[in-house]
């Protein structure tokens, strides 16, 4: 089934220099840029993006990254885009990432990780709309 999601490149990857990379590794695993652009969060924007998780103890830090320094965000479309991005992304602490996944190429810590993925359809609508306007998603 054709699915959309949100991919961010976190401020630690774009220092890194490694935006064409990660999207490569993207197109090359199967999905799609269908909008992108790069963004610097405020701390109260990043907060709004994480507000699910405004009870858990790396809240604060979390937020305080992503709002360190520009951030790129995507939306990708594919077969199973949630799944196949989560896959090329690997596991959220990069020392327990599979080979080959971006995270465990450039993540150095559980928040410091290179790169977000929507974990579920709700979640993906939900994140997606928070960054793109219908006029900026394509299809081609």
């Amino acid at each position: 089934m054709i699915e959309r999601t949100l991919s961010i490149i976190k401020p630690d990857g774009v220092k890194k220099k490694i935006i064409g990379d990660i999207i490569g590794r993207f197109e090359k695993g199967g999905l799609k840029v269908v909008a992108m652009r790069m963004v610097h969060m405020s701390k109260r924007e990043a907060e709004g993006f994480y507000a699910v998780h405004k009870d858990k103890p790396f809240y604060s830090s979390l937020t305080d990254f992503m709002s360190s320094g520009p951030a790129v965000v995507m939306i990708l479309e594919g077969d199973g885009a949630i799944a196949k991005n989560r896959q090329l992304m690997g596991a959220t602490d990069p020392k327990k990432a599979d080979a080959g996944t971006i995270r465990a190429a450039y993540g150095t810590s559980i928040e410091v990780n290179t790169v977000h993925g929507s974990d579920a359809p709700e979640t993906a609508a939900t994140e997606t709309a928070y960054f793109f306007s219908d006029i900026e998603r394509f299809t081609y």
